[in-house]
């Protein structure tokens, strides 16, 4: 399993500026350790379903490739939370994400593909927060060491999501049985600090609510 030790990459981080493109921003550290968390844990296994997705059974082609593009999106981990629909050639896209870059490419990406003719990007960015940066990372230490939960946040597209939004903390995604989704449920309560969790997890098998 992989190991990351948070106060390690803290200390190399110190100072980090990211460059926009009007202005330089200075991101907090908690912030960029929640990106380089994210993106280490992107090496452990393959890549399993996206959260949710709607299909449309009528464009299967458009709907295999939408689902590739998205799950290939070099930001896109555990800490985020992406769903599409497609009606012809119109695919929706819906969810939260932590950086603005994320949501942009989202749509671009899913723009050239061949068939769509509209995207309808309604993928909101979170708010940065030191705070909600601190819960992500309590909340994914809580579910990992919670009875077998970490092989849901395994991969370059976890089955398990955690979107943390102002405290609030909210589950997405596919787990095996109603078990697992209980458990997952309880990790994510303990959390000191967080305000409310909804479980929108799925067990495995069973339709989009």
């Amino acid at each position: 399993m992989l190991l990351v030790s948070i106060l390690a990459v803290k200390r190399m981080l110190e100072g980090t500026r990211v460059k926009g493109m009007k202005q330089k921003k200075r991101y907090s550290i908690s912030q960029i350790v929640i990106g380089l968390f994210a993106t280490l844990l992107l090496a452990v296994a393959p890549a399993v379903a996206l959260a949710n997705p709607v299909q449309d059974a009528a464009n299967p082609q458009i709907n295999r490739r939408v689902r590739r593009e998205l799950v290939t999106l070099p930001y896109y981990g555990v800490f985020d939370n992406l769903a599409y629909s497609i009606n012809g050639g119109t695919v929706t896209l819906y969810g939260e994400v932590v950086r603005p870059s994320t949501r942009s490419d989202a749509e671009r990406r899913v723009k050239r593909i061949s068939g769509v003719t509209r995207v309808v990007n309604n993928i909101r960015v979170l708010p940065l927060s030191t705070f909600d940066d601190r819960i992500r990372i309590a909340t994914y230490r809580s579910i990992a060491n919670m009875g077998g939960l970490h092989r849901y946040l395994r991969g370059v597209n976890p089955s398990l999501h955690i979107v943390v939004d102002r405290g609030h903390v909210t589950l997405e995604g596919v787990v095996s049985n109603s078990g697992d989704r209980t458990l997952a449920y309880h990790a994510a309560s303990r959390v000191s600090g967080v305000f409310s969790v909804r479980n929108n997890l799925r067990v495995e098998g069973e339709e989009p609510r």
